[in-house]
């Protein structure tokens, strides 16, 4: 058997991000970490599931957090940056509008393209010395013990292990092994995902437009396209999907308006149906769940990944004070694992996803029907953050992850 201070298994953002951050510490012998990362397809990037056609928005804290990572300056160019974004509701006068440069920052956030980001990543992880990129396997079966967590992969290889992460997304299987309490709602909708391409520029501003069905979110991207987030109710995103691009764009615009001109075109779909799955307490015996495996949440915030790195960075940080207090030689080295190290970063992460779970939520219901009642509510919660200006500064912050 070979073993490893820490396991992660699934090579997408989350689990990538968690290898390449844990890397850069060491014991305080001088040692290295030894870090194994199970992802079971191979790392090309036309391939990969976690690194699709996609975009993810991250959030200006997002940015500080892969900088404190050593990430951000191999990620910095890959990121288109969002200096304004508008908030509003289709067929009321409400609307928020949001600059950059009214909080004296560069970018309110930023989108950057998982296929791009892929391979940047993937690159860093088959260079680095201190992590062995077991690719492509896949856990066949795994068993904790009171010292170690043992892993069989289907290629016959043995690990044993300190810490065992399940980084691999919602369908984690280690995750539905360990058969954690789970709270979970079916929001009766699903996300249609796109590139588009409009006759203006969107000179980096996002959009969020909430309709009686669903939010509908353009985000910038490179090459002046946008990436689109359209949730609809399951019957009729069944229908966006049969129809071809041209009919798609007539439905589009008339959902979106012309804040950028004319729809011009569409790249290919991608529909997921819309759940709240999450554990609610994400940890246990030399085991932890991150990211989506820990938590999978409504797009209508875009807050997801966000989440999920600060999942990362927490348990990161959590490594990083245990190595630093645990002295000097090895007949004290850190237990990586340890119940403590465990129950620390599982509580210094509940109130974090208990409140974006419930905003999120909130947030989806009140925003995806047409009640009279509670489409005129949220008209005038718009209009009123748009004349007042410390409930709008609340909200730019909140959307920078900035609390």
């Amino acid at each position: 058997m070979t073993h490893y201070d820490v396991v992660i298994n699934g090579g997408g953002m989350a689990g990538a991000v968690l290898a390449l951050g844990l890397s850069q510490l060491g014991r305080a012998d001088g040692s290295a970490l030894r870090i194994a990362l199970i992802e079971k397809s191979l790392p090309n990037h036309n391939l990969h599931p976690g690194f699709d056609a996609r975009s993810i928005a991250l959030a200006g804290h997002s940015r500080d957090l892969l900088q404190q990572l050593g990430l951000w300056p191999l990620l910095c160019d890959l990121a288109t940056p969002i200096t304004a974004i508008q908030v509003s509701d289709q067929g009321h006068a409400g609307q928020v509008n949001m600059q950059a440069e009214d909080y004296s920052v560069p970018a309110l956030g930023y989108v950057i393209e998982l296929n791009s980001v892929g391979q940047v990543l993937y690159q860093q992880l088959q260079q680095h010395s201190g992590i062995e990129l077991l690719c492509p396997a896949q856990i066949q079966s795994w068993q904790q013990a009171p010292d170690q967590v043992s892993v069989t992969l289907n290629n016959g290889s043995r690990l044993t292990t300190c810490l065992l992460v399940a980084a691999d997304g919602n369908l984690s299987q280690i995750g539905r092994q360990l058969n954690l309490p789970r709270r979970q709602f079916d929001y009766q909708q699903s996300a249609i995902i796109a590139n588009v391409q409009t006759a203006m520029a969107h000179e980096g501003r996002a959009f969020e437009r909430f309709t009686p069905e669903g939010p509908l979110a353009l985000l910038p991207m490179s090459g002046e396209r946008c990436s689109l987030v359209w949730c609809v109710s399951n019957a009729r995103a069944g229908q966006l999907m049969t129809l071809d691009e041209a009919d798609f764009l007539i439905q589009l615009q008339q959902a979106f308006g012309y804040r950028l001109g004319r729809m011009t075109r569409a790249g290919s779909r991608h529909c997921y149906p819309l759940v709240l799955d999450e554990v609610t307490r994400p940890w246990h015996h030399r085991v932890v769940l991150v990211g989506n495996a820990a938590h999978l949440l409504h797009p209508i915030a875009g807050q997801g990944f966000n989440l999920g790195l600060r999942d990362v960075a927490a348990l990161v940080e959590q490594v990083r004070q245990a190595l630093l207090s645990s002295g000097q030689g090895s007949s004290n080295q850190a237990d990586l694992g340890s119940y403590q190290l465990l129950s620390r970063y599982g509580q210094s992460r509940q109130a974090d996803q208990a409140a974006l779970v419930g905003v999120t939520s909130a947030l989806a219901i009140l925003f995806s029907n047409d009640h009279p009642v509670l489409a005129a509510g949220r008209n005038l919660g718009l209009m009123t953050m748009a004349a007042c200006s410390s409930l709008k500064h609340t909200l730019a912050w909140q959307a920078m992850g900035k609390r």
